[in-house]
């Protein structure tokens, strides 16, 4: 089993926290989930006694933690020496009410005993600025208010007020609720009305999970994954996160090199994968919702630059700098906050617009299918692809240091321009269809004459190169080569050979601005695992799979790299990432639905 980041998350798609083994909230942001931490003891602090939210059971002797089944509603029981225990139900209210999704930035805790009368403690510690300090309290009847950095909490309970100001111990001997969300009244008796948000909210997560097209096998864990990636939907603008966390390092720190960055926003890239990964299970209603944020960004762009990332209500600067009072996951800093992405040329950009909107021209089951009008507000997006397609760019590797022509890049911009083609078709648009058919020909031949090393006899990762990177791998799946192609089996072999760890894989092997890599990157992984099975060799890829499934964490989960020897996992977490590989492998990779009719 792989070791540490055993955490649980809750969400809304408003709100979302992070709960470990204890059963503590040790991460959650506000007002956004690129806000301010106000749980932040994952990544520590100058007050090391604060940053979380706990309840503890004096004596504690055995913690067990799962998912309400089909929810991302957090069970944990704790039990004590004496036998005595307690259940404790987090989530985060989500549901419809009034005609609207009700999705506070609000957590909600139920508390009540199992068994006997366990003694318990209840702590609640939030801290403002980035782990500064400890937010200031002021306290009402049956609330205390937690005020100072970016948004104001309001705690509202039927437990003893003072029995959580004074972290008092005190007998559990029946339930009790606690609300933390905005500085707002509750306009009804706190323990009924959490009831029914949990209810509610229970009905809303396992009537969402029975829209999804579920493959036959390994469907708890296609399940946990799909629910996982709604959670890193900012749903009021459409945005998804890459990750819900900042500055988990990529590896150990023992060079002074960490490589830590901010995931907490919007990667035009990412949020393609986990559109995909959700379309091919039927999840339409996150296809919708990301299109509209990918309109306003384009707008925005006007026929111009596009970033490679944006904040979570479309803000284009995420200047990155230094958290200086967390000290860092286990120790190992810096903590940053925003990400020098945002600054980066990517030019794989346009074809992941483009490819996440082109589903919209055929699918017929949207509120607002695409028309000739979005068509035309597409073009200058398949404009700049076509222009850039040979230009250096820094690649979705994002290296700091060095540009080239990724491969990978211009792939992508080679995919903007056919499938624009494919949807001026639908459209009826002949003439433009073929345009965009012409260019992306142009692109195709550019990328055949430069992209391949005819002395190595396979495609390299930047135009007239010799290096690899897993990426080439991608070629199948955005329909630019065949598998059985005899370029696609070569460069499979070289990449295999060159970049596979044990049964894990790099993304390059190549020292980057940081030094080596070393650890694999988990999504690579899932890229091999795909490659194997469309090349002939099911069985090898079927049994790596599995080997993937039994690094998950207890939630069921998947951060962004994993040790050589897959003891450890490291990097952001939950990763977006990890879990579309893990969604997309295991659709491709089941016996079909029919094998049991």
């Amino acid at each position: 089993m792989t070791q540490n980041l055993e955490l649980f998350p809750i969400g809304n798609c408003a709100a979302s926290a992070l709960i470990d083994e204890a059963g503590r909230h040790v991460w959650a942001c506000a007002p956004r989930v690129d806000g301010d931490p106000f749980f932040s003891a994952l990544l520590g602090g100058t007050e090391p006694e604060h940053g979380f939210w706990s309840v503890e059971a004096e004596g504690h002797t055995q913690i067990r933690q799962s998912y309400v089944r089909n929810t991302p509603i957090l069970r944990t029981e704790i039990t004590d020496a004496s036998g005595a225990s307690l259940e404790i139900i987090d989530f985060c209210p989500r549901y419809r009410q009034f005609g609207r999704t009700y999705r506070p930035m609000a957590f909600a805790r139920l508390i009540r005993p199992v068994a006997g009368a366990p003694r318990i403690r209840i702590r609640l510690r939030p801290t403002v600025n980035y782990g500064e300090a400890p937010a200031a309290r002021t306290m009402g009847s049956n609330h205390i208010r937690y005020v100072g950095g970016e948004m104001t909490l309001r705690l509202t309970t039927d437990a003893p007020v003072s029995h959580i100001a004074e972290e008092r111990v005190f007998r559990l001997e029946e339930p009790i609720a606690l609300f933390l969300g905005p500085d707002e009244g509750f306009d009804s008796e706190v323990g009924g009305r959490c009831q029914q948000m949990l209810r509610d909210t229970s009905d809303y997560w396992r009537g969402w999970v029975r829209t999804l097209a579920v493959p036959l096998e390994w469907q708890q864990a296609v399940i946990r994954a799909a629910i996982t990636l709604k959670l890193c939907a900012y749903e009021e603008t459409g945005a998804i996160v890459a990750a819900l966390t900042t500055s988990i390092p990529e590896h150990a720190d023992d060079d002074g090199k960490a490589r830590n960055w901010d995931y907490r926003y919007c990667w035009v890239r990412d949020a393609y994968y986990v559109v995909q990964a959700l379309n091919r299970l039927g999840a339409a209603d996150m296809l919708e919702n990301y299109l509209a944020y990918l309109r306003n960004l384009v707008d925005g762009a006007r026929g111009g630059h596009v970033q490679p990332v944006y904040g979570v209500g479309l803000e284009p600067a995420l200047t990155e700098w230094i958290a200086p009072n967390l000290p860092g996951y286990r120790g190992m800093g810096p903590v940053r906050v925003g990400n020098q992405a945002h600054e980066h040329l990517q030019h794989d950009v346009y074809g992941q617009i483009i490819l996440s909107t082109v589903q919209a021209f055929f699918d017929e089951r949207l509120f607002r299918p695409a028309n000739v009008d979005d068509f035309r507000a597409l073009e200058p997006v398949g404009d700049r692809a076509f222009e850039l397609h040979d230009k250096p760019d820094a690649g979705l590797w994002e290296f700091r240091g060095r540009e080239a022509v990724h491969t990978y890049s211009s792939v992508m911009c080679w995919a903007a321009c056919d499938r624009l083609g494919n949807a001026a078709q639908q459209l009826g648009l002949l003439e433009r269809a073929r345009h965009w058919n012409d260019r992306a020909a142009k692109v195709r031949a550019t990328i055949e004459a430069r992209a391949w090393n005819p002395e190595l006899g396979r495609y390299a990762s930047a135009f007239g190169g010799d290096q690899l990177d897993a990426s080439l791998l991608q070629l199948v799946d955005l329909r630019f080569c065949p598998a059985d192609h005899p370029r696609m089996a070569a460069t499979m072999q070289a990449v295999e050979a060159g970049l596979r760890r044990g049964p894990y894989m790099l993304r390059y092997a190549l020292p980057d601005d940081f030094g080596e890599p070393k650890t694999a990157f988990n999504f690579c992984t899932f890229w091999l695992i795909e490659a194997l099975h469309l090349s002939g060799r099911t069985d090898e890829a079927r049994a790596l799979f599995e080997e993937m499934l039994e690094r998950r964490t207890k939630a069921g989960l998947l951060s962004e790299d994993i040790a050589f020897d897959g003891a450890e996992l490291w990097g952001n977490y939950p990763q977006t990432y990890s879990l579309v590989g893990l969604i997309n492998c295991a659709g491709l990779l089941s016996r079909p639905w029919t094998s049991v009719r």
